[in-house]
């Protein structure tokens, strides 16, 4: 008999068998799968198990990329920082959802994937970059196989290699220069430049010092966040600055002041909450900074290069 879209009859053995509809063939044939049961509650309880099995791999078989995207991502929102987020955003909605975002999840091959790689390297895009663009990719498509209950098989990808930059160092002899020149030219840029120079830090680190991370006593200072400039969540293509922790909890960190630079801290020295470069309590955005060291002649110094890396104005 047929009972709310249950088909369970009894066969001549005594037994009752339920069917229902399991997948559909590409060509939209439906496919069924039967149970088995000593009685007609034993293979009704099987079918309703099985179609609801079946049920949530037919949805899993058919969401799209686009719609994972975004229940992965209200899944995370409240796991990682703003930044993080800001950058998982970004790589989504510039290079993954143009290709694949109407494309069932399911569907994905390492041939489709290898291609879509191979093209962002011929649109010139470093093969450090393609790799995270993928990463981020893989996590929301493992999210997707844990939720619908599909397989997909990602072992065939082959990621470029990615080659370390050789980033263009001072020498010795210009990097003498340059602190000559910075401590004959004094200023807040200037002083950033040193405390990049010889305290390690990164451009948002640097950004971030507060006076407070400054132990005046013990010649001590705290790491504690970092600037950056982030891309809205609204899609309007608007940024804005985030002061957030730093990048990692290694990040996090205490570092001897070395003499040569205590009296700058004590010449430039403000109220606790001001941010050092700023002498305010407002922080210069990185890319102000960056500026501000372009604006810095370098040929007065005699050195050939002065910029900001990721970290210092070397490897």
């Amino acid at each position: 008999m047929e009972k709310t879209g249950i088909t369970i009859t009894r066969r001549k053995d005594g037994r009752y068998v339920g069917k229902f509809i399991a997948e559909y063939a590409d060509n939209g044939k439906a496919q069924y799968h039967y149970v088995y049961g000593k009685t007609y509650e034993e293979a009704e309880s099987k079918v309703l198990i099985g179609r609801e099995i079946a049920s949530r791999y037919l949805s899993g078989r058919y969401i799209t990329v686009g719609k994972v995207y975004r229940e992965w991502l209200n899944a995370v929102v409240n796991r990682v920082k703003e930044s993080t987020l800001a950058n998982y955003r970004n790589k989504f909605e510039k290079h993954i959802l143009p290709e694949f975002g109407e494309i069932p999840c399911a569907d994905l091959t390492a041939g489709r994937i290898n291609a879509f790689i191979n093209q962002k390297l011929a649109d010139g895009l470093s093969a450090s970059y393609v790799r995270d663009i993928f990463t981020v990719f893989k996590t929301m498509l493992k999210y997707a196989q844990e939720e619908y209950g599909f397989r997909l098989s990602l072992k065939n990808v082959v990621l470029p290699k990615a080659e370390r930059k050789q980033v263009e160092k001072i020498s010795d002899t210009e990097q003498k220069k340059l602190v000559s020149y910075l401590k004959a030219n004094m200023s807040l840029t200037a002083f950033g430049i040193l405390l990049s120079l010889f305290m390690g830090l990164r451009i948002g680190e640097l950004c971030g010092l507060k006076w407070k991370d400054v132990d005046f006593q013990n010649k001590i200072l705290h790491i504690r966040r970092t600037v950056q400039r982030i891309s809205s969540a609204n899609g309007n293509r608007k940024t804005k600055i985030v002061i957030s922790a730093p990048k990692s909890a290694s990040s996090f960190r205490e570092i001897a002041i070395p003499d040569a630079l205590m009296k700058y801290f004590e010449m430039f020295r403000s109220e606790a909450d001001h941010f050092i470069l700023s002498g305010a309590d407002k922080p210069v955005e990185p890319r102000t900074m960056q500026y501000d060291v372009k604006r810095t002649d370098a040929s007065q110094m005699e050195v050939s290069v002065l910029r900001f890396h990721s970290s210092l104005f070397w490897s």
